[in-house]
């Protein structure tokens, strides 16, 4: 039993089943949910296999000053509202409890910790899981990864000279970490923001380099301008390009924290420095800054290297998917990829794989039958 009352299944396991989802964050809770709902049993029928210690997926691991009420746009996974929660707890714990509630309530019997080591094509046209719990034949996978195991360092000429402290956004302490410090925040996403704001009241001096100047977005994000985000991010993996993030093609929010921000000073953007020096970064035009931590917001990049001995790459260096579904083998279907990154592209896309493998295993069944 773990923190949060759920019972961990590790431990020896493998075997024969339909699907095996690996991830158990929004988008593995999500499929689960639809393979119970379509009459699949879990252990039997399918088996959900999560590499985190305990229930949350990425959100377990974020901050504690990202308290649930800073926490834009969390949506509620299919069939349990999350109600109640207290806007000044940290949204690591408020997640993770209700993840937890979620896995009791459906019964996904979430087998955990669990690292897949690779997928493979195994006999008989199934797929061979390779996990630290054992080896799984499977018929189909849904691939939940996310991309928290990945965190994206930028290389820049003189970096291993910097005499401060470098860190990413998946190790990020909080504010009160860099008291008195001379912080450079690198990365124009939320994130980047986000640690910019709360670290210049504590800091020294705070500098913001980012390679593109920040886009700020006025106004309500509607439905309409979701979609027409959504759309941009699905081309790309639709034509087998690596995925850009949701946040790349809508911009930054312009709220009121934000507008107060700029007014300040805080973010007042530099563009991106040309290399590091012992003592901070530099350009080329003769700038420098100081800096005792450099403090890169530069995202992450998707899980996904389980999956190189199937040679799903193509040329563009990403994975080509027709919704979720890989183009070059339609038993694996990759869900909180590119366009389903987010609580409720996951939320939708679980359903869609779901719904395509039970066309695909209906489709394998009646063949079987009638040979």
């Amino acid at each position: 039993m773990n923190d949060f009352g759920v019972q961990e299944q590790a431990g020896v396991g493998g075997g024969r089943v339909d699907v095996v989802v690996i991830g158990a964050g929004q988008a593995g809770l999500s499929s689960a949910f639809h393979l119970r709902r379509t009459g699949l049993e879990p252990e039997r029928d399918f088996v959900v296999l999560d590499h985190a210690p305990r229930p949350g997926g990425a959100w377990q691991f974020r901050w504690p000053s990202l308290t649930y009420g800073k926490v834009h746009g969390m949506h509620a996974l299919p069939g349990m509202e999350l109600t109640g929660a207290d806007p000044l707890r940290p949204s690591s714990d408020v997640v993770g409890e209700y993840f937890a509630a979620y896995e009791r309530a459906f019964d996904l019997r979430v087998r955990r910790p669990v690292d897949v080591q690779a997928v493979r094509e195994g006999e008989a046209g199934r797929l061979t899981v390779e996990s630290s719990a054992g080896t799984w034949s499977t018929r189909a996978l849904i691939n939940a990864t996310g991309t928290w195991d990945r965190p994206f360092w930028p290389r820049y000429p003189g970096q291993e000279t910097f005499r401060g402290r470098q860190l990413h956004t998946a190790q990020y302490p909080g504010p009160e970490a860099f008291a008195g410090l001379r912080v450079v925040v690198v990365g124009g996403g939320a994130s980047g923001t986000q640690h910019l704001m709360e670290i210049a009241p504590y800091a020294a001096e705070t500098t913001w380099v980012t390679r593109r100047p920040p886009v700020f977005r006025e106004g309500p994000f509607d439905e309409d301008a979701g979609r027409s985000a959504v759309a941009l991010v699905e081309e790309r993996v639709r034509q087998g390009l690596p995925p850009r993030s949701v946040v790349s093609v809508t911009g930054l929010p312009l709220n009121d924290a934000v507008r107060r921000a700029i007014e300040d000073g805080v973010l007042d953007r530099r563009p991106m420095f040309d290399r590091i020096v012992p003592d901070g970064v530099e350009w080329d035009d003769g700038r420098h800054v100081d800096a005792d931590v450099i403090l890169w917001a530069t995202g992450f990049r998707p899980a996904i290297g389980h999956l190189a001995p199937l040679g799903l790459r193509g040329a563009g260096g990403g994975i080509r998917v027709a919704g979720t579904r890989v183009v070059a083998d339609p038993r694996v279907h990759l869900v909180g990829y590119g366009p389903s990154a987010s609580t409720i592209g996951a939320n939708r896309a679980g359903r869609a794989a779901v719904r395509d493998i039970r066309r695909l295993l209906a489709a394998e069944t009646a063949e079987r039958v009638a040979a």
